[in-house]
């Protein structure tokens, strides 16, 4: 027996089945139509400009007394006197130690006495000599007594000479016993007292360093030396038009830079073979004696005469296992992934030394939310807020 089937059942069924197929076609397509619908995400650009700027490289450095000693005494004998104060400021020739003096001034008396001695016997000595060449002249005596007489009157001159040499000496000794600056600077702690037996054997009595002018020293790699050296040759045609070419700066251990500029004072004339680098020395007026011998400093080198320059502000820099890159926005406002090469810093921005050329645009807001090959919508940096 057949089973009838209610048209309004029917209809119902297939009216299901419609509405199903419905849905599922819209949840199919509606993520394509929604992605074509959205608008391009605004990103914020700034554009690649060329600036004229002066060619900089940055090195460790560390400063360098022109002058530093540890003063020794050039004699042996109590200290008498200490002149000088802890970390004091001298000038070349004040004294600062005073060494007992009297047996040295006895020794000069002694030597003054061995000079008359010797200018006695050399007077009796010339006498006896005139005797004899006026008897050997009359046959009174033979001429071998004339030559003895002769010979030691040569002995008696050679000690007059000896004797002045010895008084000379003593009073060297006699002026070692002050002990003066040997140049101007400052000094550092004392370490002997009064009483100390010092001398030459003995340790230092204080150190002196001369503060102003002052060098830093700093290396550079085969490569860089090279191509400063190729930079100022253009340029100069005088090894002192070439020092004058460069200045260096120093940013102080606190992150200060130096307000006044150095000028290279020397280059090594040789590789170092187990660093590969040159040696090379700035000297510094160092007016506010902020440059401490000894210190570690950052040291620049600058052209003065200024090159143009590709900048971008360092919020468009970003890196990967590759390099560093940046986004650029075209002409068709399409994202592009861009390698670069990088240079110093300057303020807020960084030279690109490679990989841009000037105007083009880069992204330095909304990088996370874009990817190369993607539309964006840009807007320039200083009206990202309107």
């Amino acid at each position: 027996m057949q089973k009838l089937v209610s048209p309004l059942f029917s209809n119902r069924r297939f009216a299901a089945k419609i509405a199903v197929l419905s849905t599922a076609l819209t949840l199919s397509v509606s993520p394509v139509a929604l992605a074509q619908e959205a608008p391009p995400p605004k990103v914020s650009v700034m554009s690649a400009v060329t600036k004229p700027l002066r060619n900089s490289e940055t090195f460790i450095g560390r400063g360098e007394a022109i002058d530093k000693v540890n003063v020794i005494a050039r004699v042996n004998g109590f200290l008498e006197e200490v002149l000088i104060a802890d970390g004091a400021n001298v000038q070349e020739g004040d004294l600062m130690f005073r060494i007992e003096r009297s047996a040295y001034e006895a020794t000069l008396e002694a030597r003054k006495a061995d000079l008359a001695k010797a200018e006695a016997n050399l007077h009796l000595t010339s006498l006896e000599l005139a005797r004899k060449e006026e008897l050997l002249s009359r046959g009174a005596v033979p001429e071998a007594e004339r030559d003895t007489s002769r010979a030691n009157e040569k002995v008696a001159e050679a000690e007059v000479r000896s004797a002045k040499a010895a008084i000379q000496q003593a009073e060297l000794d006699l002026s070692y016993t002050e002990v003066h600056a040997p140049f101007s600077g400052r000094i550092g702690r004392v370490e002997v007292s009064v009483g100390d037996v010092v001398g030459p054997g003995s340790s230092s009595l204080v150190n002196l360093v001369r503060e102003a002018p002052i060098y830093v020293s700093f290396a550079l790699n085969e490569k860089q030396f090279v191509g400063v050296l190729q930079k100022v040759q253009q340029d100069a045609a005088t090894e002192e038009e070439q020092k004058r070419l460069i200045e260096v700066f120093v940013v102080l251990p606190n992150g200060d830079e130096l307000d006044e500029r150095g000028t290279i004072a020397f280059a090594d004339n040789r590789i170092d073979p187990t660093t590969g680098a040159i040696t090379v020395r700035a000297e510094f007026k160092n007016e506010n004696r902020w440059i401490i011998d000894g210190s570690y400093l950052t040291v620049g080198l600058e052209s003065q005469k200024p090159v143009d320059r590709i900048v971008i502000s360092q919020a468009a820099i970003q890196r990967d296992q590759q390099g560093t890159f940046v986004l650029v926005v075209d002409e068709q406002k399409m994202v592009q992934q861009r390698y670069i090469e990088t240079g110093d810093v300057v303020g807020t921005s960084i030279i690109v030394n490679d990989g841009l050329k000037d105007g083009e645009t880069v992204v330095v807001e909304g990088l996370q939310r874009i990817r190369p090959g993607a539309e964006v919508d840009p807007v320039l940096a200083s009206q990202a807020g309107e």
